[in-house]
């Protein structure tokens, strides 16, 4: 106890320049500490005087000394935006957008593409825009415009406009012939254009007249059956690949989630992308480095265009350690039953962070703190957890649950009414229960009380064990403390609710709980103590069901 009042000193010190209050020490010390609650002036005591040492030292020191005890807690607001914005050199008012496909649930690796823009728009007082991906209708699936909008309104994204890629066909088709009417495209019929491009060899596609050309990309749209492509003529042997005659037009005759059988002949993301940003006024667009090859290509196509021109910045991805992002994998392993779905909880997908009670606030914060370097960073799951975890502590109401519940009787004990905070940290209500001398514990802590150990039922009594029996000792932690084994949650034996929580790795964990559990409602995140956070999924008629957030 007495270090974690030292590392929650040292934060409040270096947040308000050099001078910790104790008083605001107090709740998150009662509520990480049942000794602590126990016994509140011992508590206020050692808070006094780990503050009073802490305020001697220099700010300096006090930074030092956080970083070496709780790195997690240093305040970096002020060094994460100049980390993240810095780099760009922007000086006056931009326009950025998120341009998300429309095949898949997004993840958290696309939230993070996305909070970057929106940040760094409203940062610089201009406007932000969503731009659906949708120009091949292969992968477009129409459940997912809607998808999208809910998951980014949920992470409180506000854009000025969105916009459907789908919609802008026809600008597509003028420009295209705009490039073949200057001999910057050509249209190509070669079955093997890879093999030829990885190799730097021009077809004879490659030397059609204008008119020829002309001709073929009209005949494009009457055909149903054969192979041919619209081909940027740009140089066979640049070292940057994507610059070697890239494809911009495909006919793809499938019908389209929102525009039906209008349109067969489809731009790729390269062309689209370039016309979009120039007609839609974004100034710059922050996304992942995969990206990073195609910004040459994407820039030759607005100059060579003349339209206007949009600067792209690529930052490293950062992966999670084992966590499946891979959409197609997804796909498999819920088909095959491996997953429950795109909200598993084992997955990164936003609508499963939200369902397992993740909150939006942490899953932004997180993505801040990894920064637009580009540098790859491998993080696991406990970085994300650090976020969430420090708003949960806050705001989250505690509530006994007892695993696997064994009954047990503690002879000779009083009766008692027992009031407990529902957060220790606030005022929002309590918790009472009236009880004797039955009680429910969990199996696993009924197995390992020993002969003559002293146990305390926490915030209720000491027992001890006597043979068979268990037997009352006393009812304050003093009598408790120096000599007690170990404190154990319990409930009463009545007034109870079934309760089942799923784990990440799929794992039912069922047990019972407290009548207040009655009062949730679902989508509340509670904790359950010395179980961990839980998010109320479903309500039952005889039962609640929970999935564990961490």
């Amino acid at each position: 106890m007495e270090k974690a009042i030292e590392k929650y000193a040292l934060e409040n010190a270096v947040k308000f320049k050099g001078k910790a209050n104790p008083k605001a020490l107090v709740g998150k010390i009662m509520g990480e500490f049942t000794e602590a609650r126990e016994n509140p002036k011992n508590t206020m005591e050692m808070i006094n005087e780990i503050v009073s040492d802490v305020n001697k030292l220099s700010l300096d020191s006090q930074k030092e000394k956080l970083q070496e005890l709780a790195p997690e807690l240093l305040e970096k607001k002020e060094i994460k935006e100049r980390d993240i914005f810095s780099s760009l050199k922007v000086t006056s008012k931009v326009n950025t957008c998120f341009p998300p496909g429309v095949e898949k649930y997004p993840h958290i690796g696309h939230a993070k593409a996305l909070m970057v823009n929106y940040l760094l728009a409203q940062k610089y007082n201009g406007k932000f825009f969503i731009r659906y991906e949708d120009t091949n209708p292969k992968l477009v699936k129409k459940e997912f415009y809607a998808i999208m909008e809910e998951n980014f309104k949920w992470l409180g994204v506000k854009w000025d406009k969105s916009f459907h890629a789908s919609d802008y066909m026809d600008l597509y088709y003028e420009l295209a012939e705009k490039m073949i009417n200057k001999n910057k495209a050509y249209v190509c019929t070669c079955e093997d254009v890879q093999e030829s491009r990885k190799l730097g060899i021009a077809c004879t596609c490659r030397s059609h007249t204008k008119k020829v050309n002309i001709d073929l990309w009209k005949d494009m749209f009457n055909q149903n059956e054969g192979y041919a492509i619209l081909r940027l003529k740009i140089d066979l042997k640049h070292k940057n690949s994507t610059m070697r005659d890239p494809t911009i037009f495909r006919i793809i005759d499938e019908k389209h989630a929102r525009t039906g059988t209008k349109y067969k002949v489809w731009p790729n993301y390269d062309f689209q992308n370039s016309v979009m940003d120039s007609h839609t006024d974004v100034d710059i667009r922050l996304r992942s480095k995969e990206f990073e090859l195609r910004s040459e290509l994407q820039r030759w196509i607005q100059k060579e265009l003349g339209i206007r021109e949009t600067s792209t910045y690529e930052f490293a991805r950062f992966n999670l350690t084992g966590v499946e992002s891979s959409g197609r994998v997804i796909r498999e392993k819920i088909e095959h039953g491996e997953l429950l779905g795109w909200d598993d909880p084992s997955l990164t997908t936003l609508v499963a962070l939200r369902r397992r009670g993740f909150q939006p606030k942490a899953i932004i914060d997180f993505l801040l703190s990894t920064g637009i370097t580009k540098n790859e960073a491998t993080l696991t799951w406990d970085d994300l957890i650090m976020h969430n975890k420090r708003l949960l502590d806050e705001e989250a109401e505690r509530y006994f649950f007892v695993e696997d519940p064994v009954e047990i009787v503690v002879k000779d004990a009083p009766e008692q009414k027992i009031k407990l905070k529902k957060n220790p940290n606030n005022e929002k209500g309590f918790r009472e229960f009236k009880v004797k001398d039955t009680f429910l514990i969990s199996k696993l802590d009924y197995k390992n009380i020993k002969s003559k150990e002293l146990i305390r039922l926490m915030d209720c009594l000491n027992f001890e064990k006597k043979g068979k029996e268990f037997v009352f000792n006393s009812l304050d932690y003093k009598g408790f403390k120096g000599k007690g084994k170990k404190i154990i949650h319990f409930l009463p034996n009545s007034d109870l609710i079934d309760v089942e929580i799923l784990m990440p790795d799929k794992k039912v964990v069922n047990g019972k709980g407290s009548k207040y559990l009655k009062n949730l409602k679902v989508g509340n995140v509670i904790q359950f103590e010395r179980f961990g956070f839980c998010r109320l999924d479903r309500i039952l008629k005889t039962k609640l069901i929970f999935w564990f957030t961490h």
